[in-house]
């Protein structure tokens, strides 16, 4: 019985070593697309013309929403974001969830902010709990990839209003999904 419990242990600890360097072969925007759960994020970086940024030399580090976080904005806003008008806004919000450099889980940990793309600063947290950015959690951390590493989080972060998201142009956002 202990040699079937070795033998089982062993295949799950290969299993797991393997799945990393696979993921490592492709770059953010490929991970991203197959996990399947990007949907959204995808098509907003695709919008927003950052796939060639995210599939750079990096290395970078995405704090990436699921499309339940997108689900959670207000309804249309996400229709809202993706129109041409509205592409200098996207992308500034897409920048703010991106980090230059590879910062693994073990990195966060240590800090309590980090500079994001769009120039402003997201703020780190980590509790019994887990880890936050600003009112985020994150629900994975340390996705592989060739040019960086994915961190999962359940709410689409959005920069402070004096930056992209200024109360008179987020009210026309919204304005506009109605």
């Amino acid at each position: 019985m202990n040699i079937a419990r070795i033998t089982t242990l062993m295949a799950l600890a290969l299993l797991l070593w393997t799945g990393p360097t696979q993921a490592q072969d492709e770059d953010i925007v490929d991970v991203a697309i197959g996990a399947g759960t990007f949907n959204t994020l995808v098509a907003a970086v695709q919008a927003a013309d950052l796939v060639d940024a995210l599939k750079g030399e990096g290395p970078l580090t995405v704090f990436a929403p699921t499309d339940e976080a997108f689900a959670a904005l207000p309804e249309g806003t996400v229709e809202s974001l993706l129109l041409p008008e509205n592409k200098e806004l996207l992308t500034s919000i897409l920048l703010y969830h991106v980090v230059s450099g590879s910062v693994m889980a073990a990195d966060v940990v240590e800090l309590d902010s980090a500079t994001t793309l769009n120039g402003d600063s997201i703020a780190i947290s980590v509790s019994d709990s887990g880890v936050m950015i600003n009112d985020a959690n994150v629900v994975q951390a340390d996705v592989a990839a060739s040019n960086g590493v994915i961190h999962i989080v359940d709410a689409v972060l959005l920069p402070p209003p004096a930056t992209a998201v200024d109360s008179s142009t987020w009210g026309t956002v919204k304005q506009q999904a109605r």
